[in-house]
């Protein structure tokens, strides 16, 4: 995946919609789980084949279910996400795919998507420090471009959560989100993601707005899309759909996923209802139309 496709917008032109990305929630591996490893990551495996069967773009694996979540999760979580990753990474070969690490372990996440061959990471905190439910999220910017480089996993994209949800921002309440973008873009992000202010719940349309004219890189959804409220981000580049897809808070369905209907756009471009995540970077998927 080139870096240069994220930076470019000259092939986003007359694009009717974002493409499609879709998470994978797998089961917890802390407090509330009772499943060993090798189980998660075959139900995480069939996951994916599902997704991939219904049409999706691309996936994201990410430890969602782990409750209560902790600031950068001790070297199982490492470990174990690595190996699930790994796994979906066989399971779809040519998918884009993509790892988050809750919370906020980017560093992680980074050699993680590094070993198991993934595209790129969801990186929270990545500028402007906040106060999340997990405690004190710090800026990682410097450091985290820094150790990308270190490991040699530049081909790595990392796509930065800005005004992350779930968090207080009164420290920044003088800096707008389009301003955050801004300051993310020039901490050389290869794309920022707006959310409501919880999971589920949607974008402000006006943000969006404003983060795209403030800058270049791709701009992405992160929250509460639905195929109701899907025109309103049209203009973004990434939408990511969860809670609308998944029907079951703390489990994902195999015949949910199964039975989904993936209707068609006038170009002919799959659309469903899912994480909806439209990248340049999908240079590896030729059914994928780039921006």
């Amino acid at each position: 995946m080139p870096r240069e496709a994220a930076r470019s917008s000259d092939d986003r032109q007359g694009l009717f919609r974002p493409d499609l990305l879709t998470p994978l929630f797998w089961g917890s591996g802390t407090p509330r789980n009772s499943l060993p490893l090798t189980q998660i990551t075959d139900q995480a495996c069939q996951e994916a084949e599902a997704y991939k069967d219904a049409g999706v773009d691309g996936l994201i694996v990410e430890n969602m279910h782990d409750l209560p979540y902790v600031v950068c999760p001790g070297p199982e979580v490492t470990a174990a996400m690595t190996v699930v990753s790994a796994a979906v990474r066989r399971t779809c070969p040519h998918l884009t795919l993509g790892v988050q690490i809750l919370c906020a372990a980017n560093q992680q996440a980074i050699a993680v998507a590094l070993a198991a061959g993934l595209d790129f990471i969801r990186a929270e905190g990545f500028v402007f420090s906040h106060v999340a439910d997990e405690g004190i999220i710090n800026a990682c910017a410097g450091n985290l471009l820094r150790y990308r480089k270190q490991v040699g996993a530049e081909k790595i994209q990392i796509f930065a959560d800005i005004k992350k949800k779930h968090s207080a921002h009164a420290l920044t309440a003088d800096v707008s989100v389009a301003e955050t973008a801004s300051a993310a873009e020039l901490f050389m992000a290869d794309g920022v993601v707006l959310t409501g202010t919880a999971t589920g719940l949607p974008a402000d349309p006006r943000e969006l707005k404003e983060v795209k004219h403030a800058v270049k890189i791709p701009v992405l959804i992160g929250s509460g899309v639905t195929l109701e409220n899907m025109r309103n981000y049209l203009d973004a580049n990434a939408l990511i759909i969860a809670n609308s897809y998944n029907s079951v808070p703390l489990q994902t369905s195999i015949s949910d996923v199964k039975k989904c209907q993936v209707p068609s756009n006038k170009q002919g471009v799959l659309m469903m209802e899912t994480f909806l995540l439209k990248l340049t970077v999908l240079s590896r998927c030729p059914s994928v139309l780039m921006m």
